[in-house]
């Protein structure tokens, strides 16, 4: 029924900090209804939403879901017991609105996702492949580096079995692929990404990372760099991921969370299998930081 990710919001302590971070990660920013909003440059599909309060916490998590599927959801939603509500304070009142069993209020969009800015092909001699021929990649390579869509995003959790369950059979995501049983959790919505929503087991609820996709492993090295020109704390990065097999690089937010880009990620059809694996989360690349799975979200 969740068709993917629409955006995720934040509360966080001061937009204008926020409002800069974003901006050199490579979105756009804006107001509206209040809020700091950012988009990815060439989308029209609000991505972020950040809601002022005192201290950073995670606000909603929002998804489109398929056409005419809403009536099921309604009736999934009855028969599990979770109530409508009414929209958070700083939220849209848009679409249906409830509660998962973590209490983070889900929006859900009865409308279809935003395509992607359009991005060239990339041209690759690699392997057994020969596709570019007379042409200087370094003179193209940085060509297009701003992020394209929001991908995915993962939120910390005590319940992960709950929860899995909750976004599974009553909002019709599937499971992709497990780490060590729960302690990562990565689910779909169909043929597509690998993932686009999943959940890091923790003491209490939290958000941990969000990802945008970028056009090449060039645009992802180049993103990593300009935050370094900016003065942004040090993140964690290149690598490959395991699960998802994406490249990546992560940079701290202002509040004790991630940002990532990501590029080359998996495409999963209706016949995939999900695992269970007993794997790092890097293929290739420098192990995560000691604070990558702090969960630095006060508890509620």
């Amino acid at each position: 029924m969740i068709s993917g990710l629409h955006h995720y919001a934040l509360e966080v302590p001061d937009l204008a900090v926020a409002e800069g971070f974003l901006q050199d990660f490579g979105l756009e920013t804006g107001d509206k209804d209040g809020s700091l909003v950012a988009m990815c440059p060439g989308r029209d599909q609000e991505q972020v939403r950040l809601v002022e309060a005192p201290v950073k916490r995670l606000h909603h998590v929002s998804f489109t879901i398929r056409p005419g599927s809403m009536d099921a959801i309604r009736e999934a939603l009855e028969r599990s017991g979770t109530p409508v509500i009414e929209p958070p304070a700083g939220a849209t009142e848009d679409g249906l609105w409830l509660r998962d069993p973590d209490g983070t209020a889900v929006q859900l969009l009865d409308e279809p996702q935003a395509p992607a800015r359009p991005a060239a092909e990339a041209l690759v001699n690699i392997g057994g492949t020969r596709q570019r021929t007379g042409v200087a990649q370094w003179r193209r390579a940085t060509e297009d580096v701003l992020p394209r869509r929001l991908g995915h995003t993962l939120l910390f959790t005590a319940q992960p079995q709950r929860m899995t369950e909750f976004y599974t059979q009553v909002l019709g995501l599937r499971l992709s692929d497990t780490i060590h049983h729960d302690l990562v959790t990565f689910l779909n919505a169909g043929p597509g990404d690998h993932h686009v929503f999943g959940f890091i087991s923790s003491t209490h609820r939290g958000f941990h990372h969000a990802s945008f996709e970028v056009p090449s492993i060039d645009a992802i090295a180049v993103g990593a760099d300009r935050m370094r020109g900016q003065g942004r704390a040090a993140g964690w990065g290149i690598g490959r991921h395991t699960i998802g097999s994406n490249f990546f690089h992560y940079n701290p937010d202002p509040w004790g969370s991630w940002i990532e880009w990501f590029s080359d990620i998996d495409q999963i059809d209706d016949c995939w299998v999900a695992g269970d694996w007993d794997v790092p989360p890097h293929l290739w690349g420098a192990p995560p930081p000691e604070t990558f799975l702090a969960n630095q979200e006060p508890a509620s």
